[in-house]
Parts: C-alpha cells; structure tokens; sequence
C-alpha cells in the first residue's frame, strides 16, 4: 500500500454518512413491527390471515433489502482521503487516485437539483483525459465544512471554473 496514506500528519480523511441508510432500515423495521401488531390483533374476515397478507410481505422485503444495503455500505468504508498533492477515493476494494497536476479545473459551487443532508454543495473536478467529471457531494460526508475548507485551500493550487454549462457540447471552429 501506498506509504503516503498511512501518514496522518499530511492526510485528512473524510468518512462517507451512513446516517440515511440507519434511518431507512429503522424505518422500515419500525413500519413492519407496526403493522404486525396492528393486523395481528385485529381479525377481520374480510382481510387475509397475517400469514398470508401480501402488504407484510411486501414490507418484510423492503425491510431486507434495506439491512443488506446498509450492511453492504458499511462493508464498502468509503473515504475521500485528501493529501498535500492528491485527492484519493477510497473504498475497501478499490482506490482512485488523482494528482493535482492532473486537474484540469475544480469548481466549488451549489447544485440545485439534488439536496443531501440539508448540504446542496458540490466540487466538480475535470481531470485531462478524461471525458466525465468526478463530483463530490459534501452532505455525503462527515465534518463537511472542513472538507470545503480543504477543498478551497486545493482550489488555490488549481485552476478554477467558472459555473460549466452541463448539457452543453460547443464544437471547435476551425
């Protein structure tokens, strides 16, 4: 492993939030004991047995599918990990790894379509040779005003942009 990242005094990890998807499977958990205690005391004819009551299953599903995200999120321990001359995302079988040499511009600004933990902020980098843009969502992340302290301080190091144009293909005129 890289010797770099075992240092703390030069990088600053940021965990990734699990705190949604607690809350999801809480939820969840909560509505199926719910729903179970209620249709489990009340015998109506005209419903179905409780053990035959497709809405229980239905709710047993998601219930299932909301552990196994959450525990599967958990496994995966995502970190955005940021150093004096890279930015490294990390996850437990896989790392990623871009110098700042190899920005091509960052941008620190607001997205207006997707909102997360009450954080509407975003940091778009544009890598050279490469086509698609790296985002990283703030709300996703713990401590996230150190994380835009951080990214501001590597943004003076980059070349900035001013709001991209998302949608937009300019050609070339020759």
């Amino acid at each position: 492993m890289n010797e770099k990242l075992s240092s703390p005094q030069d990088a600053k990890e940021f965990r990734y939030k699990l705190d949604f998807y607690y809350q999801q499977a809480l939820l969840y958990l909560t509505t199926l004991l719910l729903y179970a205690g209620v249709r489990g005391t009340f015998t109506i004819e005209r419903l179905p047995t409780l053990t035959s009551d497709p809405l229980l299953y239905v709710i047993i599903v998601f219930v299932l599918i909301s552990i196994t995200v959450l525990i599967l999120n958990k496994l995966r321990d995502r970190k955005l990990i940021l150093m004096d001359d890279r930015i490294v995302f990390h996850h437990k079988y896989h790392e990623r790894e871009i110098l700042f040499s190899r920005i091509e511009w960052l941008y620190i600004g607001r997205e207006r379509s997707v909102q997360t933990a009450g954080r509407s902020q975003v940091i778009l980098l544009k890598i050279r040779s490469r086509r698609r843009l790296f985002r990283i969502r703030v709300g996703r992340y713990e401590r996230e005003e150190e994380l835009i302290a951080e990214m501001h301080r590597i943004a003076e190091l980059v070349p900035k942009a001013k709001r991209p144009s998302f949608g937009l293909r300019v050609s070339k005129l020759t």
